[in-house]
């Protein structure tokens, strides 16, 4: 697993778990950005042989995007809009122009995002296991598939240029050690 340069700030987990309806709308807008953003990503040539595995997790994260819509019907919280998570939009300026830099940062970008998934979902598990057990096993469920797509992401940037891809993530983690740490103005998952 990815070694990142900085934990989630201390107030993170007992602020998610105090506003757990809110999360759970969050998590659902993320993973059908999660799907999407597969899905953009058969744009570029460079992945044309990849598009199966692109397609996969496409699907994975819209199963993922469903459950999670399915959790808030039963527990009669409404989907809605958020604003955007600074952290994740942070990570995405970074982006830069050009195909083939566009499409390696885009990738590593995925991938910390998977990355940073697997382990709050891993830590949510953890906390809510007598709060909230259904919570709980749901999250500890989604562990190995996000372990697995951040992988995927970060093979598939370090099958286009492994030199650039591992000369980027070290970019990408010292901005992700800035990003983490800086104060949330509302509960998110990232």
């Amino acid at each position: 697993m990815l070694l990142f340069r900085a934990k989630a700030p201390d107030d993170w987990l007992p602020r998610v778990i105090d506003h757990l309806p809110t999360v759970l709308i969050d998590h659902a807008i993320l993973e059908r950005k999660a799907a999407t953003s597969a899905i953009n990503l058969e744009k570029y040539p460079e992945l044309a042989h990849r598009i199966d595995d692109l397609n996969a997790i496409a699907i994975e994260e819209l199963q993922h995007f469903q459950l999670v819509l399915d959790l808030l019907k039963a527990r009669g919280i409404a989907f809605r809009s958020l604003s955007q998570s600074p952290w994740i939009s942070g990570l995405m300026r970074g982006i830069r122009k050009g195909r083939r830099e566009q499409v390696i940062d885009h990738l590593i970008c995925m991938a910390l995002i998977e990355g940073r998934s697997c382990e709050k979902f891993q830590l949510l598990s953890n906390a809510l296991t007598e709060r909230d057990p259904e919570l709980s096993c749901f999250y500890g469920g989604l562990v190995e598939s996000e372990g697995n797509h951040y992988a995927t992401f970060w093979l598939m940037a370090r099958e286009i240029d492994e030199a650039e891809a591992d000369r980027r993530l070290d970019h990408y983690l010292d901005l992700d050690a800035k990003l983490i740490v800086q104060p949330a103005v509302e509960p998110r998952l990232h």
